[in-house]
């Protein structure tokens, strides 16, 4: 996925504060940075989009495209006298493209957990702040009563020792959403294998909507949210009003047949507040 010339300089028009009209926009990356809540389309007919999340913005076009500075890309792109050596730094791409140096995800847990790789039984015990990333997943097993947990944000991935009570019902095997670039690479692992995977990630709209169109659509009945029992509770008194704000809903509500996820929804909806995980990491303390 090339993000162009056009594209590019329509980014640059976002980041200035600019509304842009939807139908000029058409781009798969446009909308990959509507399902990350990154941009939204506006107005009662949603005829326009804009930019809520700079911040995401440039996280996304540094770790999916390897982009460190759109101007610096733009200027490379008009310059017909562009060298691929001024595209390395730039892209860090010495193709102009798209290309990932590691297939695989990161894993972490925090009791050890056999399994297999290679037809060699392995030991997953990461020691305190190590992960360990798991190459040649297609001939990866583990243990068909573990519980396979995604986990949304890379901090709650680095502290899972102090969400333990969290998962006291679960055998956890924690997958980290990032790099998010190696999410195909777990979506086909996790249809491969049998066990069931418990999405964890922010108590908001961004936050389903990253469980329904990156996951849910994909592994359907295997997969489900994971909501705390006191999330009501959580809500209504640690929530943030600017989540909810900011945040627009991209995906069909009526095609979501969970009643938990309804239930959050509604909960959302009512105390016009989302809260992020982070808030469960030495919550219970």
């Amino acid at each position: 996925m090339k993000l162009t010339l056009k594209i590019a300089k329509t980014l640059v028009r976002f980041i200035n504060g600019e509304s842009v009209p939807n139908s000029s926009v058409k781009s798969q990356i446009i909308e990959e940075l509507i399902a990350e809540n990154i941009l939204f389309r506006k107005g009662k007919h949603k005829k326009h989009l804009e930019l809520i999340n700079e911040e995401g913005l440039q996280m996304y076009l540094a770790n999916q495209l390897q982009i460190n500075n759109l101007n610096d890309y733009i200027s490379a792109l008009e310059n017909e006298e562009s060298t691929r050596a001024e595209f390395v730094k730039i892209t860090t791409d010495s193709k102009h493209s798209k290309e990932r140096t590691f297939k695989g995800f990161l894993v972490n847990c925090y009791t050890t957990i056999k399994a297999e790789l290679n037809e060699q039984e392995i030991t997953i015990n990461p020691s305190l702040g190590s992960f360990i990333f798991i190459y040649d997943y297609e001939t990866f097993k583990i243990p068909k009563g573990i519980t396979v947990v995604g986990v949304e944000n890379p901090r709650n991935f680095r502290h899972i020792q102090e969400q333990k009570y969290l998962f006291e019902d679960i055998n956890p095997l924690f997958i980290s959403r990032y790099p998010q670039n190696q999410n195909k690479d777990f979506i086909k692992w996790m249809k491969s294998i049998p066990n069931n995977y418990l999405h964890f990630g922010d108590f908001d709209i961004a936050g389903i909507g990253i469980y329904i169109n990156e996951y849910k659509c994909y592994l359907t009945n295997k997969a489900t949210f994971f909501i705390p029992g006191n999330i009501e509770m959580d809500i209504k008194k640690n929530g943030n009003r600017k989540r909810f704000d900011n945040q627009k809903i991209n995906f069909d509500i009526k095609k979501t047949q969970e009643p938990s996820i309804k239930n959050l929804i509604n909960i959302i909806n009512t105390e016009k507040k989302g809260l992020d995980q982070e808030y469960y990491i030495n919550a219970n303390a």
